[in-house]
This record gives structure tokens, C-alpha cells and sequence, in this order.
């Protein structure tokens, strides 16, 4: 994040106060509450060119995981769990599996390899993922039969008709090169493009190729106060922070994600587990 641990809990303590957070009740229900209370967001979004044999496709978006210390692996398999109840055809993993500790994804691998989508795990790396072994964590996703894309697409085919997906490296700390993710999209496919970070869109959109952005990284603010919203912003999660989003011709939708990083609390912004269904224009 682009700010400190300092800075986060002054601003958050001064206005929980205000707002009774800092009641014992309170306490409980933003440090062990929300944070395990996890939300199914539905959202459908029409997508201009999209096939008709594709005409109600189920993509679960999931994000943000932060195995440990604050998230623990009870938490994700309930993630994992509630994904495989919404029957998606496919998963997208839009980055952040670890927070500090590269040896975490070797317990969270295995379990979102249990993830049932007809076809297939797709995934891409966040910032903190960089920040530590990002090689390591690659390998042990692509062990599990989980498809990491990094500057890289793969064409999805159903029916005969075809849909374009594609990954982007990290935005904060890698490489992204749309020209590179989108060299082999077919000229008659619609593009949804994994990137982590979301503040990228208006470059995305720009492009004209793209009907739809998934992305994660913001957390929604974890804590987000009614009447003002929330109170920090990462560095490329500060304009597009949750939710769907139109952008020129092109869709962005941001999920909150499932884990937290510190100060770990959430408030008036439960995790979520998000299932994007597309439709024909």
C-alpha cells in the first residue's frame, strides 16, 4: 500500500471513534466478523461481439487472498467452497495469493486447485506476490493445474465460437504489455483481460480491444464509512475501488477480494467471491 501502518490506523482510529467502531462490539465485528463474512456479488455485463454459444457464461472472479497471518487457510476454503456452489465455467485468480511469507502458497495452492470450473483456473500475480518470490509462486499455481498468464492470452472455445482471455503482468511492479497480451486474440473474439491493479483501465479502454476488465488490489478500502466511503486507497486501486465500472466501450469490474493486510479489519466492506456472468449486446 501507499501509505503507512502509522497513517492508516490514525485516520481509521480518529474516525472510528466517531462512527462507535471502536466499541468492544464494534472490535469484534470489524476484526472477526466481516472479515469472514463473505458476499456473493452477481453482476451481469453485456459484452459487445460475444457469441451466442456464450450467451450466459459464468466467470467466478476471486482475489486478494493474503494467506496469513491475517487471513487463515479456514477462510479461503470457504472461499473455495461458496465458488464451487455458484458452478462457474471458468475461474479468474486476479492476484495477491501471499502477503509476506512466499512459503503460504504452498498450503494455498492445493486448495484453489479444488476450484471446479469447466474451463479451467486462470491467474495472474499482484504487487504483493512480486514483492516476494514471484517465480516460486508461479511454479507452485502451475503445479496445481492452475494457468498463470503473464502478458499472455489463451482462447476459449465453446460451441464452435470463441472468447479471448487474457492476463496481464502486475501493474505496480512488473511489466504490463497489452500489445504483447493481446497479440493472439482472433480478430472475431471479445477480450476479458486479468490485471490486478485496476487504475489501469483508462489505458485498457483506450486500446478498443478489451470489452471487459477483471481486477482486484483495493480491498474496497476494507474499511469504508456510510456517507463518505473509504477512508485509504492503494496506489493504482484509488479510482476504480470496487465494483462495476464503464469505461468508453469497455467494462471494469473490481472486486473487493477475500483477505485482508493490516490493519486487518474490515468495516461496511465485506469479502467477496464474484460471479460475472456475460450476455450478448
Amino acid at each position: 500500500m501507499s501509505f503507512s501502518r502509522r497513517d492508516f490506523l490514525k485516520v481509521t482510529g480518529s474516525v472510528a471513534l466517531g462512527a462507535g467502531v471502536t466499541s468492544l462490539g464494534g472490535v469484534m465485528y470489524s476484526t472477526h466478523l466481516e472479515t469472514g463474512w463473505l458476499a456473493v456479488e452477481r453482476v451481469r455485463i453485456p459484452l459487445k461481439g460475444l457469441a451466442r454459444s456464450f450467451d450466459g457464461f459464468k466467470i467466478v472472479v476471486m482475489s486478494d487472498f493474503h494467506l496469513y497471518p491475517y487471513t487463515t487457510i479456514e477462510q479461503i476454503q470457504a472461499a473455495v467452497t461458496l465458488a464451487n456452489s455458484l458452478e462457474p465455467d471458468l475461474v479468474a485468480l486476479v492476484g495477491d495469493f501471499v502477503f509476506r511469507k512466499v512459503e503460504s502458497i504452498f498450503e494455498l495452492a492445493p486448495l484453489l486447485a479444488g476450484l471446479d470450473a469447466q474451463h479451467g483456473l486462470f491467474a495472474v500475480l499482484g504487487n504483493h506476490d512480486m514483492w516476494t518470490k514471484p517465480l516460486v509462486i508461479t511454479t507452485a499455481l502451475e503445479n496445481q493445474g492452475i494457468q498463470l498468464m503473464q502478458n499472455s492470452g489463451v482462447t476459449i472455445t465453446r460451441g464452435g465460437q470463441k472468447l479471448y482471455l487474457a492476463g496481464s503482468d502486475d501493474a505496480w511492479s512488473g511489466y504490463p504489455d497489452l500489445k504483447v497480451t493481446l497479440a493472439d486474440k482472433p480478430a472475431d473474439a471479445p477480450a476479458v483481460l486479468l490485471m490486478h491493479e485496476p487504475d489501469l483501465a483508462d489505458a485498457v479502454a483506450l486500446d478498443g480491444r478489451v470489452a471487459l476488465q477483471l481486477s482486484g488490489h483495493s480491498h474496497g478500502g476494507q474499511v469504508r464509512i456510510p456517507g463518505i466511503g473509504p477512508l485509504v486507497l492503494p496506489y493504482l486501486g484509488e479510482k476504480y475501488h470496487s465494483g462495476l465500472y464503464q469505461i468508453n466501450q469497455m467494462w471494469l469490474y473490481t472486486t473487493r477480494g477475500i483477505g485482508v493486510i493490516q490493519p486487518p479489519v474490515r468495516f461496511n466492506c465485506r469479502p467477496e467471491v464474484t460471479e460475472v456472468t456475460l450476455v450478448p449486446v
